[in-house]
């Protein structure tokens, strides 16, 4: 089922999200969010956050989020979706991220960034599935686990 994320979810979501944090380059944060941390950024959301719940347990969350500060860039977001990994190729990563592009349709957003760190065969896969063709190349921008990480940019128009 999938539904909007609310304040109850922080803790599902931070151990989804951590796992990410501490074990892989897919996200650039290098601290574990706490609960407070993550119902915080629940909370303060101006764009869609949904979750993927599987037996009244959060699996997987998708959201956007403003992409950039600047008044001009008010109608783009950048999108992201994670999944725990019991949820991994089951289709649900495609199912939120159709439902979230779905809900942002209501809304005056008009460009969607997916920020890829690279290598991600998966997550490439799925943004181009749903549309979203590739517009940037970073080399070397990122620095995690004493490794410099390229980041890619996926741009989908809606």
């Amino acid at each position: 089922m999938i539904r909007t994320v609310n304040s109850n979810d922080a803790e599902a979501l931070c151990i989804i999200y951590n796992d990410y944090v501490e074990n892989t380059t897919i996200s650039f944060e290098v601290q574990p969010v706490t609960v407070a941390d993550m119902k915080k950024r629940i909370e303060t959301a101006t764009l869609p956050w949904l979750v993927y719940e599987m037996d009244k347990t959060a699996v997987g969350y998708a959201y956007a989020s403003k992409w950039k500060a600047r008044s001009a860039y008010r109608f783009t977001a950048e999108t992201t979706v994670y999944l725990s990994k019991t949820a991994v190729n089951q289709r649900i990563g495609t199912q939120l991220y159709e439902a979230l592009l779905l809900a942002l349709r209501d809304t005056p957003i008009h460009a969607l960034i997916g920020v890829i760190a690279l290598p991600n065969t998966a997550s490439i896969a799925l943004h181009e599935k749903l549309g979203y063709e590739k517009v940037a190349h970073f080399k070397e921008v990122g620095w995690k686990f004493n490794r410099r990480i390229d980041v890619g940019y996926w741009e989908l128009i809606i």
